[in-house]
């Protein structure tokens, strides 16, 4: 059999299966060390489901005083871990807590019932509510000359 130029070429260019063992072991590795990221991600998902939900009910509530002209309300179970406004209900997921809860300066974090009003002219009660979960920290306030809602990470 005649060898051709490019068969020469070929001829003993292939990888062993130590080289391809190597390089799967270091994928492997590198995908373990992305696992801890990944699931962490996956955790935090609850927390900025949680943010999202409490910032857009106090937002639609401020939109509902201002559209229908009087005094919407927001009402917060914090013992139930939920609240309810602008005809929407909002539930904490579990293992989530309410660390604070403070309106107009008063701490309602172990009452029943906690109420923020918000008014025709866009302003609201003041509030300061803080979530945690594990490690992770969220602070959403209420601006109460706007009426507007704002969240962000806790700092130690």
């Amino acid at each position: 059999m005649k060898t051709t130029a490019a068969s020469k070429h070929f001829t003993g260019r292939a990888f062993t299966l130590i080289e391809i063992m190597i390089v799967v072991a270091i994928i492997g590795l590198i995908a373990a060390m992305g696992v801890p990221s990944i699931l962490q991600t996956f955790r935090k998902e609850g927390m900025r489901k949680a943010v999202s939900d409490v910032t857009e009910l106090l937002g639609d509530a401020r939109a509902q005083a201002i559209l229908k002209g009087q005094p919407a309300e927001v009402v917060f179970h914090p013992t139930d871990k939920r609240l309810e406004g602008a005809g929407k209900s909002v539930g904490l997921p579990a293992g989530m807590d309410i660390a604070m809860l403070d309106i107009n300066l008063m701490d309602f974090g172990g009452a029943e019932v906690a109420r923020v009003r918000f008014f025709p002219n866009g302003t609201c009660d003041e509030m300061v509510l803080v979530l945690h979960s594990g490690d992770d920290w969220q602070k959403v306030s209420l601006e109460f000359s706007t009426a507007i809602a704002s969240a962000r990470p806790v700092t130690r």
